[in-house]
């Protein structure tokens, strides 16, 4: 049999990964991109869920970085309000922290090192009078106030696949490549199915964002030295029952110097973190451990009145950041920068080191600017002006489409019909198809999920299993009962089945 050739093999369906063949498509490439487990199934799943430039990045003068972030900030905005949209962060002050003219020098510099078309600005309060300190403890008394971005992180790396695949890239999910050659002008590559069956394709270029993988990819499954190396760095996250009743997050000074930040989370919840940790493990492995949740909880004792315990946390999450080892002196001053490795030894090789979920379309676009010209094409950058599927709102305005959306549907329960609408934007009424009742999604599953749901979840965004619906493509864990995934498990098998018995007929 032939084997297919592709002008690029794309190998990680994080973020990185996602956003190269997004871009690498949208440029007229013909893109393949795998992925060994579930897209945004590890690091990308696992952040602290903020569009951000970073504000103590300016502490390490990583002016550059920061200000790259702070563009890319108001483009994401701007490309998907579905799933990006702004939040302001209170900074409580005391005595013992740095002084209020450095802090406010600092927020002066973020408010001003790019242009911002969509968020206000920073301000000094007095907790007093302003509604976020009513939770925090009287010792103190005022703050700052500054903005910044919050995403839906795996669902971003979602989106930027679908609009590769959409734009004619082959997306593979559950699939390793578990070894890859070069071969006269090309890549041969095998790829190995979750069932363990195997296939080869060609490549003109590879494209390794393996992430926490990218340096054992190279050594290990290409038998070629590494040029970079990073730096694994475990960030821990607890969700507890929210502290408090207002739309702020808080970033919390720890006097360890490192920061935590707690973000109302789920409608119901406060979400707590992040740790930074060095870690040394197999990143698929990683967890928090006992000393990250006590921590964790101590730093949220030391601002706000309601106090928590380990016994409180109801859910935890922790992930494996790729870090450019740029060796610095502890994990927390570790840069969030990238570098793109070229390997022109033959047929292309191009290594992402590090990066942050901020800067990955800018990333994508320099990883493209560099492969394009290799492999003979010319075409011009344009995912900047390009919004993601489901986020083509006219002004950007995610209220004004939520209003049209229940005039459209009014049958829809009010936050069923917020829910759909924050998830898959303008793309909801794919989802609902030709139904006009709620009797026509389908079976009411579980608690507001409807087979309509699930099908469109399966069909169009490679979910497989429980764990893809109730965790990255939605956050649906918290809220539905513990048989949750039993139930859900025994309708993809029973797709499946179905769809087998078609194929087979």
């Amino acid at each position: 049999m032939a084997v297919e050739i592709y002008d690029l093999m794309v190998i990680g369906g994080g973020i990185n990964g996602a956003g190269i063949a997004r871009d690498a498509a949208g440029r007229g490439l013909s893109v393949m991109l795998c992925e060994k487990d579930d897209l945004a199934a590890h690091t990308s799943s696992a952040s602290t869920k903020l569009i951000h430039g970073g504000l103590r990045y300016l502490e390490y003068y990583e002016f550059g970085l920061v200000r790259k972030a702070l563009q890319e900030r108001e483009v994401l905005l701007k490309a998907a309000p579905h799933i990006i949209w702004p939040l302001r962060f209170v900074m409580p002050h005391d005595k013992n922290q740095r002084p209020e003219w450095m802090i406010r020098c600092g927020l002066f510099l973020y408010d001003h090192l790019a242009r911002r078309e969509v968020l206000p600005g920073s301000e000094t309060v007095s907790f007093a009078s302003h509604p976020a300190g009513q939770p925090i403890k009287p010792a103190f008394k005022r703050g700052f106030v500054y903005s910044d971005g919050w995403v839906q992180d795996a669902r971003l790396v979602v989106l930027n696949a679908k609009d590769a695949a959409e734009r004619g890239a082959r997306v593979l999910t559950r699939t390793a490549c578990v070894g890859a050659r070069r071969d006269g002008e090309h890549w041969l590559c095998e790829l190995q199915a979750e069932d363990g069956s195997r296939s080869q394709v060609r490549a003109r270029a590879l494209v390794n964002a393996a992430g926490p993988w990218v340096e054992s990819l190279i050594k290990d499954t290409l038998a070629l030295p590494s040029s970079k190396s990073i730096r694994l760095v475990k960030g821990s996250h607890i969700v507890v029952k929210k502290l408090f009743d207002h739309p702020y997050a808080y970033i919390f000074q720890n006097p360890d110097k490192r920061i935590i930040f707690a973000i109302p989370y789920e409608q119901d919840f406060t979400l707590i973190g992040t740790t930074d940790v060095e870690y040394c493990g197999d990143p698929a492995k990683v967890a928090i451990d006992d000393q990250e949740v006590a921590y964790l909880c101590q730093m949220s004792n030391r601002y706000f009145q309601t106090q928590i315990s380990p016994a409180d946390v109801l859910s935890t999450y922790s992930g494996v950041r790729p870090l450019l080892d740029d060796e610095a002196s502890n994990a927390a001053s570790v840069t969030r920068d990238y570098s793109l490795e070229m390997d022109l030894n033959g047929a292309p090789l191009l290594s992402v080191f590090g990066g942050k979920i901020t800067t990955f379309r800018k990333l994508a676009e320099e990883a493209v600017d560099k492969l394009a010209p290799l492999l003979g094409n010319s075409k011009t950058t344009w995912t900047a002006d390009a919004p993601l599927p489901g986020g083509d709102m006219p002004g950007a305005d995610f209220e004004r489409f939520l209003l049209s959306l229940s005039q459209q549907y009014p049958w829809l329960p009010e936050a069923l019909a917020r829910r759909w609408a924050r998830a898959y934007g303008t793309r909801v009424v794919r989802l609902i198809g030709e139904a006009a009742g709620l009797e026509q999604l389908g079976e009411e599953l579980l608690p507001g999920l409807y087979e309509a749901e699930l099908r469109y979840l399966a069909d169009e965004e490679w979910a497989t299993r429980s764990e893809d619906i109730l965790w990255r493509r939605s956050k649906l864990k918290l809220h539905l009962p513990a048989h949750a995934a039993e139930v859900i498990d025994a309708w993809l098998q029973g797709q499946s089945a179905t769809r087998e018995q078609r194929l087979t007929a």
